[in-house]
């Protein structure tokens, strides 16, 4: 059913288009089913409803890019990272090992052992 305001009547709705043509109602005296809910703000709610899902759905599909890309890379740098800290201590427990031997050696040294 759609009611119009400039007449006060109930008209069938016309199936065949999406919107009712002026010449039956004007878009802001017409109203749909219930007599409260008002055309032009049922479109215009649709439509900021439709967009924010098409953005939600937007942001969702970049960031869930953005996160792909970025966890794939990021294990080949935490490895790295890994290798050369291990490097790192590998190399201090040698440095340390052979101050522990010279020091070992001098006191063999000074004892004559």
């Amino acid at each position: 059913c759609l009611w119009c305001y400039t007449n006060n009547t109930c008209i069938d709705y016309p199936v065949r288009s999406v919107l009712p043509p002026s010449s039956l109602c004007s878009l802001s005296n017409a109203r749909w089913g219930v007599c409260w809910i008002n055309f032009e703000a049922l479109i215009i709610a649709i439509a900021v409803v439709a967009g924010l899902i098409l953005v939600s759905i937007a942001v969702c599909c970049c960031y869930c890019c953005y996160c792909r890309r970025r966890s794939r890379s990021r294990p080949d740098e935490e490895e790295e990272q890994l290798a050369r800290k291990r490097e790192e201590r590998r190399l201090q427990s040698l440095q340390r090992k052979h101050e522990r031997k010279l020091k070992h050696d001098e006191i063999r040294k000074k004892y004559g052992m």
